[in-house]
């Protein structure tokens, strides 16, 4: 297996933890979003809570994975975006250590008022994450202003980290944010339809539906944006050749990151599955009430989204505002071939482990969960 083959498979795999981590945690990310809403009382609350409270946690190790796999993986990658984002990650950071402490302590006082506080506590950590995340994905077709110097050196163009900050928060990304709290709102929503009955089913089945239709309209709007914006296309790169970004060409033009669609038709099912599967999702949840079929589509209109941002940036990783030429790409961002090499044996043996424990707990607690439930057995539950 060459150099240019392993460097694909792990953009690939880099995709699929991300997908992954959208999927999977983005279902109790939607619910925490929704539980001051979707519950009218707090044995409601208390139902959509303990919907994700025994696997939430466990949904971190996609995210965890996923930053540990761009360490490793595309280092120049890590340095940068850490560099470069450091308060936007930092943002990301410290409203998911929010929901940790929101699961925990709400249950340890039987008052009113504190648990409503930790209910929009979780409500903020829930929410926020993917709105920041959206922001980044949207500024990565936008570019982030840094540069290489003549010693490799990496140099910021912002003015100060909190205007670099604040530069991230365009009128595009903030669409891109807008998209990802839709759609891992709307997943969320049939997560809890799945899981709930009665009134509070009916409410979350609602709730889906809205925020399914506008993750299609705000996609469909995202794709008018990026048609009309400028986009950079590599020339005089070798898939084989060293880790060093300045040795290639790059152009900025007109429409460019539509340029692989153009190259690869092939590609334009993605986008198009994703609208279709976001629609079903809606149809299958709303007006035929088969939550599981919805949460199957829902995942897959996900995974389309996100592949649809990566198509399109392909072979871009993280593209320079400033310095064009200082884009890095999956060709020239990566580890060595020994290191890319070795760590593909560790994810061959580790991942079918992490999917089948996962799949393990998810069929031990699956089932309804009611507030009559909730109430025969309150010590067992948060």
């Amino acid at each position: 297996m060459n150099y240019e083959v392993l460097r694909f498979i792990w953009w690939v795999l880099v995709g699929v933890l991300l997908i992954g981590f959208a999927i999977m945690d983005g279902h109790d990310m939607g619910v925490g979003t929704l539980s001051p809403f979707v519950g009218k009382t707090d044995l409601e609350r208390r139902a959509a809570i303990n919907s994700v409270a025994p696997h939430w946690d466990g949904n971190q190790v996609w995210f965890i994975t996923a930053g540990g796999a761009v360490f490793a993986a595309w280092p120049l990658v890590y340095a940068a975006s850490f560099s470069m984002l450091y308060i936007a990650i930092l943002a990301v950071l410290w409203t998911i250590f929010l929901r940790a402490p929101a699961f925990e302590y709400r249950a340890k006082i039987d008052n009113p008022k504190w648990k409503s506080t930790w209910d929009w506590v979780l409500f903020v950590g829930s929410a926020v994450p993917p709105i920041l995340f959206g922001v980044a994905f949207g500024n990565l077709f936008l570019g982030i202003p840094f540069h290489y110097d003549d010693t490799m050196r990496l140099v910021s163009d912002a003015s100060s980290p909190v205007a670099g900050f604040l530069a991230l928060l365009s009128p595009f990304s903030i669409l891109c944010g807008l998209v990802a709290f839709c759609m891992i709102t709307a997943h969320g929503g049939i997560y809890l339809t799945l899981r709930t009955e009665g009134e509070m089913q009916e409410r979350a089945r609602k709730y889906a539906a809205v925020f399914s239709l506008l993750t299609i309209v705000l996609f469909a709007i995202g794709g008018v944006f990026i048609a009309h914006m400028n986009g950079y296309v590599a020339t005089q790169l070798d898939p084989n050749g060293a880790s060093d970004p300045m040795l290639k060409t790059v152009s900025l033009i007109h429409g460019g990151w539509l340029t692989n669609y153009e190259h690869y038709p092939v590609t334009l099912l993605i986008p198009v599955v994703a609208f279709g599967a976001l629609f079903l999702s809606a149809m299958t949840n709303f007006a035929l009430k088969k939550s599981g079929l919805a949460f199957i589509f829902s995942g897959i209109g996900i995974a389309g989204i996100i592949l649809t941002a990566g198509v399109s940036l392909f072979p871009f990783v993280l593209p320079s505002s400033s310095s064009p030429v200082s884009s890095l790409t999956m060709w020239d961002a990566t580890s060595s071939e020994y290191t890319l090499a070795a760590m593909l044996i560790a994810a061959v043996i580790f991942t079918p482990i992490v999917l089948t424990y996962t799949s393990w707990v998810y069929k031990i607690m699956r089932g309804k969960l009611t507030t009559a439930k909730i109430k025969e057995n309150s010590q067992a539950y948060y």
